[in-house]
Order: structure tokens, then sequence, then C-alpha cells
């Protein structure tokens, strides 16, 4: 099952792993990467030390530490400067190598924050396309691996964006996936 909710990634006592964009150096960061390492925990940053970095594209794995789930995946989103500069190449293999690592590590639930919409200033509903396109893709060559893939999205202009688009690519895999938008809080 594929789904889109407006929710807080680092609550979800459901999913075995996270993945979130980070910063080259895996250290502490703003916004979102930030609160991953505010309540994963400092042996998280410690853990991140160890890993050497992370170029654009590429994804490493942590533990989750004082999160609910066992995996924090880390990727390194491209910026967007106007989509002629291979950004759109970069962010699949943002997801792809997410992907592999979650089948490299037997997980079966996954959430995805909005990765690329932040500091990068990524249109939202063009890294949204990107982002559904690229995992539908996946899971269409290996449908037996994982169970669950949900975005888990703060802000309701961004999920609106990759609601729209788990809709138009669905209909694009003749509903190959079930799929399901939850409706915005009230």
């Amino acid at each position: 099952m594929i789904q889109v909710a407006q929710k807080d990634i680092t609550k979800m006592n459901y999913i075995d792993a996270i993945v979130v964009a980070a910063n080259k150096n895996l250290q502490t960061g703003t916004g979102l990467y930030k609160n991953i390492h505010r309540c994963a925990g400092e042996r998280l940053l410690k853990e991140c030390c160890l890993l050497g970095g992370c170029k654009e594209g590429e994804a490493k794995i942590t533990g989750g530490y004082n999160l609910p789930c066992r995996y924090i995946i880390h990727t390194v989103a491209p910026v967007w400067i106007d989509g002629n500069y291979g950004e759109k190449e970069l962010l699949e293999r943002c997801y792809i190598n997410s992907l592999k690592l979650a089948l490299k590590y037997d997980i079966h639930s996954i959430a995805f924050s909005a990765i690329p919409t932040g500091r990068s200033t990524y249109p939202p509903s063009i890294a949204a396309e990107i982002a559904i396109k690229t995992v539908m893709d996946f899971i269409y060559k290996y449908p037996e691996k994982i169970d669950l893939i949900e975005w888990a999205i703060s802000g309701e202009r961004i999920c609106r964006a990759y609601r729209k688009a788990l809709k138009n690519v669905n209909y694009l895999y003749d509903g190959y996936c079930l799929l399901y938008t939850s409706p915005s809080p009230r």
C-alpha cells in the first residue's frame, strides 16, 4: 500500500524506517533533520559521524534510537536550480538508493518525508511527481518486498501536491498499487 498523510514522521510507531533529507555531513542541520536528531538523541549524531558523510543522491542508514522506528535512512537531495542540471536524476537516485537499503535491511514499512521540498527549494509538484513515480517503478519490480510506503508530510500545501501526484501516477499504473490519501486534520 502507498499512502500520503499529513502527520509528524517522528511519531510513526508502525513504521520500520523513516527516510529524511539530510545534509552532506549528516550533522544536526536545520528544519526536519534537526528535529530528527533531537528526537533520536545524541547516539544518532555519534553514529552519523562514523559514516563519512553522504553525497547528493546517495543514502545511508542508521539506527532509530529514541524514535519509534528501527532505522533512519538519510539521503541528500539535490538543490533545485531550474531542472536542467540533473536535479531529476539525483532525486530519483535518492529514492532508489533509500529503497535499496530498505531491501538490504529487510524493511517492510517505510515513511518518506517530502525529501527535496525544504531548503532545497524544489517545487512541490515536480518533487512529488518524481518521488511517487520513482517509488512506484521500484515496487513494481519488487512487489513482495515492501508492504507499506507512506509519505508523512507536515504542511498542507506540500501534502496536497503529493496526494495529487499519487492519484495521477497510480492512474498510469492502472491502479496497480492500493493507495490511500488521508484527509487533512480538522
